[in-house]
């Protein structure tokens, strides 16, 4: 039983690194949860501060990603309509045009806020769209980031 939890473990832990850079899955959960299964089995020996440290900083790290567009196009100028229009193209464009719809969605939302607000400023539109689209971004390099440690600490686990 202890294989079986530690080839599930490790798939998750591989389908939480996709999941970071393919928005349609859930990378740092994916990976949380593998942690979690190794733990189960006799190959993992994680202490309870290092289970707490990395749970708390995977929910963070994901809701975080879910308003970072918004919060961003706001930063970047734009008006309530924008930061509106980021976050309802995110889950619009995750639930109709998934997986690119995510990468493109608040990026179309907070252009098109922004426009309904104030349609004479194109350029100003343009440039609170991009700065919905680079949180984007870095939300991604963030759960990359969480995603490559919690496996380097998986296999380390291992060694």
């Amino acid at each position: 039983m202890d294989v079986v939890l530690l080839i599930v473990a490790f798939l998750l832990l591989l389908a939480g690194l996709a999941g970071s850079l393919v928005p349609v899955l859930p990378g740092p959960p994916l990976c949380y949860a593998g942690l979690w299964l190794m733990q189960w089995s006799r190959y993992g020996d994680f202490s309870a501060p290092f289970l707490w440290f990395w749970g708390v900083l995977t929910v963070v790290v994901t809701i975080t990603d879910y308003f970072l567009p918004s919060i961003m196009a706001q930063k970047f100028g734009g008006s309530r309509w924008a930061t509106a229009g980021a976050f309802l193209g995110l889950f619009i464009g995750l639930f109709f045009f998934p997986p690119f719809g995510l990468v493109v969605g608040s990026f179309f939302g907070a252009l098109v806020g922004e426009l309904i607000h104030n349609r004479t400023n194109s350029a100003k539109a343009f440039k609170v769209a991009l700065g919905a689209f680079l949180a984007f971004i870095f939300g991604t390099g963030i759960k990359l980031i969480i995603s490559v440690v919690m496996m380097f600490y998986a296999v380390k686990e291992m060694f």
